[in-house]
């Protein structure tokens, strides 16, 4: 056994990180706890059932179980790295779009059936795996060859890169404050604090404090050292939601939609019948493109470009603040084993498609383990496992309300919100784009958006102040040549701009030098494809 547990510590690098089985395994079910939502939720969204009454939810279900094991597997044994993969939220939702402009007659709209729309999803698998396998270059330091999908993130200029952690930070802090109640929609402010001074069982209020005692409980925990304090506090913060009546019994019980008997559910699964549930190879055994005419091909390929853009840049994203958070990075501030990550969310989302889910990525919430120490493959190990048990046993984790795991999500978000302080907001250049990243990820509700607004504008700032740079230099250089000025370093004036034009001030030797162009070409063809993504109709 000794030799056993040293074996995957060698593995894992456990010791090596700085960490322990007990930490890994502790953040392995953090974060399982503040993701386990999806397991419900993204069926849901896809087939646009809450009611949990067709024999697809239970399918889908099911795929969405398998997806996750598959994509967190490969980032246990594979990258070795402390991050999971499911289902992600926005993107089940646009599948769940498609899928009901085929459905809903009332509304007209073009859409496709569910194997036409997972046949969607492993198109953009496969050209998201293609981006990750081309190689593009060598590392200066390692000699290692660099994917395609590796050299558009270097081309990300560093001052976005920080604050992308930041916007994430928020982001999920968010998705906490939604998944609590803490925040509500209205009409007139778009967004408000729930009422606190309504007290009813189970409500808004009751919710809310839910969270908040979670949340509390965590901190004080965190700043004693407790280890573990982030899943101590979500079961604490479920303790309280019981006697709140936040919780469901009906859902422990098998009554709530999420049934114990999960060898009807597998048969469904594997029948290969739409009528009864069978997602799965949908994407070929059901797949159809009559609808829509020349419209629904439209529509078909810019989704497929949505679906890459989005798992690219959410997927990159994520891993950026995890890592950043976490000190797994390496000396340029890149996370470490990348490429390998990279890998495994390409080929989960290839497999998911398969199975009958949408888009598997890397899930935001992989900040809750990162938090609670988790560093390395360990704890996706530990995440991947808990994915296996919950297929048999998932009304027990069905049975923790999302205002207790919403607490987890919170505490992230404020941790992430230090990685500020690497933000140069000294350089007009870089504080619009860094700013549009951390502000839109949580008020445009997604990681994606951030981002491509971000490079869209430092492009055309970062363009236009070249050109000014550069109408400088040439006057700079002018005057310089007047003055006498020759490579072997003669006297001649430096250069001011007054009102008037050109004001010649203090003596220099040094010829004025040309500013280099600021924008990278993986920086401007990213932009380009965002320009695409955000104004070329989708339908």
């Amino acid at each position: 056994m000794q030799k056993f547990k040293q074996a995957l510590d060698g593995y894992f690098e456990i010791g090596k990180r700085g960490s322990s089985f007990k930490v890994e395994t502790f953040a392995g079910a953090t974060t399982f706890l503040a993701m386990c939502y999806i397991l419900t939720l993204n069926p849901s969204l896809i087939l646009n059932d809450f009611g949990h009454a067709t024999p697809m939810w239970a399918s889908v279900f099911i795929a969405t179980v398998f997806g996750a094991i598959i994509g967190t597997l490969l980032m246990a044994l594979v990258a070795k790295m402390p991050y999971a993969q499911a289902s992600g939220m926005g993107l089940n939702s646009q599948v769940g779009a498609l899928i009901g402009g085929a459905t809903g007659a009332a509304s007209g709209s073009v859409g496709f059936n569910f194997g036409t729309s997972m046949f969607l999803v492993l198109i953009s698998g496969v050209i998201f795996l293609a981006l990750t396998m081309i190689p593009c270059g060598r590392n200066k330091e390692t000699g290692a060859l660099i994917s395609l999908r590796e050299k558009i993130f270097d081309g990300i200029p560093a001052g976005i890169r920080a604050a992308i952690p930041v916007g994430i930070g928020l982001f999920i802090a968010l998705i906490g404050f939604k998944n609590s109640g803490i925040v509500i929609s209205t009409p007139a402010t778009l967004v408000s604090l729930v009422d606190l001074t309504s007290w009813e069982l189970g409500n808004g209020a009751c919710q809310a404090m839910v969270c908040l005692f979670g949340l509390l409980l965590i901190a004080i925990l965190s700043h004693a050292n407790v280890k573990g304090a982030t899943i101590i506090g979500i079961l604490g913060a479920t303790l309280l939601a019981m006697p709140l009546g936040c919780v469901s019994w009906d859902t422990i019980a098998g009554n709530g939609g999420v049934t114990w008997a999960f060898w009807d559910n597998f048969a469904n699964f594997f029948s290969f019948d739409p009528e009864n549930g069978g997602a799965f190879f949908a994407c070929f055994t059901q797949l159809d493109f009559s609808t829509g005419g020349a419209h629904g091909v439209m529509l078909a390929i810019m989704t497929v470009v949505s679906f890459c853009m989005i798992d690219m840049f959410d997927t990159m994203g994520t891993i950026m603040g995890c890592a950043t958070k976490a000190g797994l990075v390496d000396k340029e501030g890149k996370p470490l084993n990348y490429g390998k990550c990279m890998y495994a969310d390409a080929i989960a989302t290839v497999a998911g498609a398969c199975l009958g889910t949408s888009t598997v990525t890397t899930f935001v919430e992989s900040g809750a383990g990162v938090a609670a120490g988790g560093k390395t493959g360990f704890t996706a190990l530990v995440v991947a496992g808990l994915f296996l048990l919950s297929i048999f046993i998932m009304p027990v984790f069905a049975f923790i309300p999302s205002a207790a795991a919403a607490s987890a999500l919170i505490y992230v978000g404020v941790l992430m919100m230090s990685q500020v302080k690497n933000v140069d907001f000294t350089d007009i250049r870089i504080a619009v784009p860094a700013f549009l990243a951390i502000v839109i990820m949580p008020f445009g509700y997604s990681i994606t958006n951030g981002i491509g607004l971000a490079l869209i504008s430092y492009v055309v700032i970062a363009f236009v102040c070249w050109l000014i740079d550069l109408s400088k230099y040439s006057l700079a250089k002018k005057a310089y040549d007047r003055k006498g000025g020759s490579a072997d370093g003669a006297k001649v004036y430096d250069v001011a701009y007054g009102e008037n034009g050109v004001v010649y001030t203090e003596e220099a030797t040094d010829a004025p030098a040309k500013p280099a162009f600021p924008i990278s070409v993986m920086t401007a063809i990213v932009a380009a494809l965002f320009l695409v993504y955000f104004f070329v109709p989708k339908g």
